[in-house]
C-alpha cells in the first residue's frame, strides 16, 4: 500500500491518497498567520487505517515549517492535538 500526501493549497486543503486513489483530505484555510482546519473527512472504504492521523500529522508538520499557527475548529483535528502534546504549541492564542 503507498499513501501520498499531497497539499492542494489553491483548493484549501490536505489531500491522502492510497495507491493513487483519493482516501480522504482535512481542509486548511489560511487566515494571515495561522491556519484554521474546520473539516476532516476520509472515504469510509478508507476508514480504520490509521489515514486521517497520517493525513493530519502531515498537515501539522507542514504549518509547523510555515513558521504558522493552527485554529482546529475540526473535532478530529482538535483531539489530535489533545492527544499529541508535541503540537500543542502550534495552536493560536
Amino acid at each position: 500500500m503507498t499513501v501520498e500526501i499531497t497539499h492542494h493549497e489553491a483548493d484549501g486543503q490536505y489531500e491522502i491518497a492510497v495507491d493513487g486513489e483519493t482516501a480522504g483530505h482535512t481542509e486548511a484555510r489560511v487566515e494571515g498567520d495561522v491556519v484554521v482546519f474546520p473539516h476532516t473527512v476520509i472515504d469510509e472504504r478508507f476508514e480504520g487505517q490509521g489515514l486521517a492521523s497520517q493525513l493530519v500529522a502531515h498537515a501539522l508538520d507542514d504549518v509547523r515549517s510555515q513558521g504558522k499557527k493552527v485554529r482546529a475548529t475540526c473535532s478530529y483535528v482538535k483531539h489530535y492535538i489533545e492527544k499529541h502534546p508535541e503540537y500543542q504549541d502550534l495552536l493560536a492564542g
